[in-house]
């Protein structure tokens, strides 16, 4: 009745040993982790943060939604930009996506002349 059992299967194991060796593999995969994906999304959100902090009335910014604005109000949570003439949005500080140069957002008319002719 031996035709059953392969004798493989029948013997026992080596020494099992290794248990420090076998853990490797997941700790070189959880350090790659950190330093292609958990590290830098960090380091984005930090700069992030320090920039919603930093910002001050005047300062041109984009939002998440694409809005494009000149800071003219802030307060604790919320900052008022002008999108255009007498136009004035209210977003979530949060929602300023990045700060653009001075001058980015000011209206000088170019864009509309070129609409009409």
């Amino acid at each position: 009745m031996n035709f059953f059992i392969s004798d493989a299967w029948a013997q026992t194991g080596g020494g099992g040993g290794g248990g420090l060796l076998s853990m490797a593999p997941l700790v070189i995969i959880f350090v790659l982790f950190y330093f292609l994906l958990i590290r830098p999304q960090q380091k984005k959100a930090k700069q992030h943060k320090e920039m919603i902090a930093g910002m001050t009335k005047g300062d041109d910014v984009v939002t998440n939604g694409g809005l494009l604005g000149t800071i003219i109000d802030l307060d604790e949570n919320f900052a008022s930009l002008e999108v255009a003439r007498d136009t004035i949005v209210r977003v979530q500080r949060h929602a300023v996506a990045q700060m653009m140069p001075k001058g980015t957002a000011t209206d000088s008319g170019a864009s509309t002349k070129k609409l009409k002719g």
